[in-house]
């Protein structure tokens, strides 16, 4: 943890300085259809209020992002007229934006090999067919959040993130008003404790951040692996387990087979849609997941999308607050 040499908050007055400057642009039309781009790209924001991710009311979404190139500022929306997408692009990392722009839309993924084994998966794939799975080819920017999101509520997690991508980040690049691209893996490093203290976040989690963002370059690496040698990779840091690595590469990798064992109430919900309301554990989950080898975390993901829940049993974890403590 950093003391004197910790880096200056960056919330300064151009973050509210809205550029006029036109980014450059790109079109890209999806070889299948239907297509959905509020399902593709939802995974990738982190709760209400994230301050690298906007939905707008007409179905654009914009992403401030920390690219090989630099910081970029990316805005895509569905055009009926052009049967695709219109993408622009603004910052040093626009063009390595504009030209990932197929894979991060889902060009990679294949939805045809996806074959459905329950009746409500049918259903749900027949209501919502234009999921696809995204791949952005970036690790840090799903690792960290991921970390943070590590045994806390969602709230915590996500307030956690708001907090420091806002004070520690820099501000988008183009016409992103009150958008911030995340920190680089030197200012993450040098967050001292007590900031992470006043964002909430614990010194395990913390720690785990530092270790990854020395090892940032290594850790990117992983997102032109195969699925299984990149949740290896992953695993390598200390504190980053399978659920944290599933995370991860479900969206820098677009793995449709990463399922995310650990997770407090996926079981649950898988136990309810496939097992007829059994209380299922992880193995129970992986055995009822089976049929769908290969894809199992499209299957989950459709399962989630029907929106069939169990029936709360137990009390919600709490919102803890570790800044008073």
């Amino acid at each position: 943890m950093a003391g004197r040499f910790a880096p200056r908050p960056r919330n300064h007055p151009t973050a509210l300085t809205a550029s006029t400057t036109p980014g450059a642009q790109r079109v890209w039309v999806p070889p299948v259809g239907p297509y959905d781009l509020g399902l593709v790209l939802g995974p990738l924001r982190r709760g209400p209020g994230d301050p690298t991710f906007r939905a707008e009311a007409d179905g654009a979404v914009w992403r401030a992002v920390r690219t090989p190139d630099g910081p970029g500022t990316l805005r895509v929306r569905a055009v009926a007229r052009v049967g695709g997408v219109e993408a622009e692009a603004w910052g040093p990392g626009a063009e390595w934006l504009l030209e990932q722009l197929p894979e991060l839309l889902g060009a990679a993924d294949a939805p045809d090999a996806f074959t459905p084994r329950h009746r409500v998966v049918l259903d749900t794939l027949r209501r919502r067919p234009g999921l696809r799975l995204c791949r952005t080819g970036l690790v840090m920017e799903s690792l960290i959040p991921s970390i943070l999101e590590q045994k806390v509520t969602t709230i915590e997690a996500y307030r956690a993130w708001r907090t420091l991508v806002r004070k520690y980040g820099e501000p988008a690049p183009g016409p992103a008003v009150g958008m911030y691209v995340m920190p680089d893996a030197r200012t993450w490093a040098l967050i001292p404790s007590w900031e992470w203290h006043k964002a909430n976040v614990d010194a395990k989690r913390s720690s785990t951040v530092l270790r990854a963002v020395r090892v940032a370059r290594r850790l990117e690496e992983a997102a032109a692996m195969e699925p299984e040698q990149a949740l290896a990779r992953l695993q390598l840091v200390q504190g980053i387990g399978p659920w944290t690595a599933a995370e991860v590469i479900q969206r820098s990798n677009g793995a449709p087979d990463a399922v995310t064992v650990g997770d407090l109430h996926l079981p649950g919900i898988i136990g309810h849609v496939l097992g007829g309301d059994r209380d299922a554990d992880d193995a129970l989950m992986l055995e009822l997941l089976a049929p769908y080898a290969g894809q199992r975390h499209r299957a989950a993901r459709l399962i989630m999308l029907s929106g069939r829940s169990p029936k709360r049993r137990a009390p919600r974890m709490p919102v803890g607050n570790i800044a008073h403590l």
